[in-house]
């Protein structure tokens, strides 16, 4: 099967670009898409509050409610915050967007930056935590979860190669699965701990305290529970993916995000603390809530699946607007202009392999540890977080538009806590892994800026404003480059000889007794064409040719030498491998060489 084959198979049959507006998502579907990553968030959030805290001991476990409750106020801030983004920003309004139009270009990227990071980040997390689920229900699987992290990217990546559609089926299911097993397990945790009453924790689960409860401590926990936060963004940047009217039903979307997302992170949170469940070594939190509200029943597995779905197909929030976010700055010259360009199923396809590429390669360095993942999230996304909403406050005062100043208002309070988490989360996670992110932001860019100026180079360069009529050369050199004599060369000495008829052959001597043979066989198959015959002592093709190059141009600097190669292409791609490629070699040799043209004449082998 050849490859275009195994494409079709993987990802499809090409979609006309005529069919983009019947691939957009409904609210139901898009909820699915672009929340999955924030409501994932509550299978392991809570845990990572509990890790914090169990440092200062058994004790400081009492403060995992009042810090969810003050992280579902942070939601709900943002929240607000956002649905006032998307009522500015009807064709969608993500961070890098916003920023650009109110607070200039420097801040844009700063946003811009941040968010691919975390978009990084978030496909990493969210796999490692799914994976962590299935090995905390099975075991004997926890040696495999670095690949299975790798294979879970891989299917998610895949499905999002398909398209925009097909992805919001797939991940519609598992999303609303997960919603009806968990309101299930809070109601059913629920009636149990009003039957029965809270539970203290398991001494011999407790360790021993090493540090004292301290209000950087407590920071700390609230900064690691944030995670709950990241993937709120992605609806307002992915406005444009829904149907009309996009802007209602993405404000939609938002708002039931939220007042869901709320719901179960204070949930699982207060059980959690009622059921005196703690961090243990191979058993997520949300997997040992599960367990003593159902026992190891079928609804204990139930919880445990539609957890590891709804954790792998989070990351699916990021392959939908990792890429778009990059089709943005791709499109503003900021990074590689492939990123701009849509695939064969109208989606950003080089923008998702990219992301599959990073997110893999990053589960693979922290071996699929969630733990040792987390003090690098969140950093970037409280950044874009405050970045926007500063930027809306802006926009609001200059529009002064009805009702201005309470949008501004509402904004102005959006962007002042999303920037005091971004301090905090800076300041308490710097140590543990958060520089890395600190660090990586500027020199990003860096990258842009300088990518940005090779493009704004090229753009001058090859302007026809100004530009004077070329002028003919003054001479009009053909070499035709041979290494055998056979019949896939003839077509190439008709070529060369159709360009000029003053056109010679040259060979590279990297054998002598070879070269008389070939001379002689030269003689009687050239068709006249002259030889010339270049010594080789260290047997490499290139260096002699360009030797003999500079040997014709020092001759006459204005004239033009034009390459033809002879080429004989095998029936079977695989083929290939079986050839030396040295047209290959020459090619990438006399690619940046000046009044210099390479020709290909290929010649067919037949199957």
């Amino acid at each position: 099967m050849s490859l275009s084959g195994v494409k079709r198979i993987l990802v499809g049959s090409p979609i006309p670009t005529d069919r983009a507006q019947h691939e957009r998502l409904s609210p139901v579907t898009g909820l699915a898409v672009f929340a999955s990553d924030a409501l994932s968030s509550v299978a392991y959030a809570t845990e990572e509050i509990l890790l914090i805290l169990i440092l200062a001991g058994g004790a400081a476990l009492s403060l995992s409610v009042p810090i969810a409750v003050a992280i579902a106020a942070l939601i709900a801030i943002v929240v607000s915050s956002y649905r006032q983004t998307i009522l500015a920003y009807p064709k969608g309004g993500g961070s890098y967007i916003v920023t650009r139009e109110n607070l200039g270009r420097y801040p844009s990227l700063i946003a811009g930056a941040a968010l691919l990071v975390d978009y990084v980040l978030t496909v990493a997390v969210s796999v490692a935590a799914g994976i962590a689920a299935i090995t905390s229900a099975i075991p004997l699987l926890y040696s495999y979860r670095v690949t299975l992290c790798v294979l879970g990217v891989g299917g998610i990546a895949v499905a999002n190669l398909r398209g925009v559609r097909e992805a919001g089926r797939l991940f519609a299911v598992p999303t609303y699965l997960f919603l009806a097993v968990y309101a299930v397990l809070i109601a059913a945790g629920a009636v149990q701990w009003l039957e029965r009453g809270s539970v203290a924790p398991e001494a011999a689960h407790l360790p021993a305290p090493v540090a004292g409860l301290s209000l950087f401590l407590v920071l700390r926990a609230f900064a690691s529970g944030c995670a709950a936060l990241t993937g709120i963004e992605a609806v307002s940047d992915g406005v444009p993916a829904l149907r009309p009217p996009e802007a209602p039903n993405a404000r939609r979307v938002l708002t039931a995000l939220g007042v869901i997302l709320v719901g179960l992170f204070i949930g699982v949170s207060a059980l959690v603390h009622a059921f005196g469940v703690v961090p243990v070594e191979g058993e997520t939190v949300t997997s040992q809530l599960a367990r003593r509200v159902f026992g190891v029943t079928p609804p204990y597995y139930a919880v445990q699946a539609v957890t590891t779905l709804i954790l792998v197909l989070a990351a699916n929030t990021s392959f939908a607007d990792f890429p778009r976010l990059a089709s943005f700055l791709a499109r503003d010259r900021f990074i590689p202009r492939q990123f701009a360009n849509r695939g064969d199923r109208l989606t950003f396809s080089n923008g998702i392999i990219i992301l599959a590429v990073v997110s893999a390669a990053l589960l693979i360095v922290f071996g699929g540890d969630t733990h040792a993942l987390i003090p690098l999230y969140a950093v970037g996304v409280f950044v874009s977080f405050t970045l926007s909403q500063a930027s809306m406050v802006r926009y609001w005062t200059r529009q002064r538009s009805p009702l201005w100043g309470f949008r501004a208002a509402v904004n102005g309070t959006g962007a002042t806590a999303t920037g005091i988490v971004a301090v905090i989360i800076a300041t308490t996670k710097f140590t543990h892994g958060a520089w890395i992110v600190i660090v990586l932001i500027p020199c990003m860019l860096l990258l842009f800026t300088a990518i940005r100026r090779h493009y704004d180079d090229v753009a001058v360069q090859l302007s026809v404003e100004g530009a004077e009529p070329p002028r003919p050369p003054a001479r009009h050199t053909v070499l035709l480059l041979v290494g055998d004599v056979h019949r896939g060369m003839f077509p190439a000495v008709a070529y060369a000889q159709a360009l000029s008829p003053a056109a010679r052959a040259v060979y590279v001597e990297v054998d002598p007794e070879a070269t008389r043979r070939f001379e002689d066989r030269w003689g009687k198959y050239g068709h006249g064409m002259p030889l010339v015959v270049l010594r080789s002592p260290y047997r490499t093709v290139a260096g002699p040719l360009l030797d003999y190059l500079d040997h014709l141009q020092r001759q006459d600097g204005d004239q033009l030498v034009t390459i033809i190669l002879p080429e004989f292409v095998p029936a079977r791609w695989w083929q290939h491998l079986l050839h030396n490629q040295t047209a290959l070699v020459i090619k990438g040799a006399l690619l940046f060489r000046r009044g210099v043209i390479v020709t290909n004449v290929p010649y067919h082998l037949k199957a």
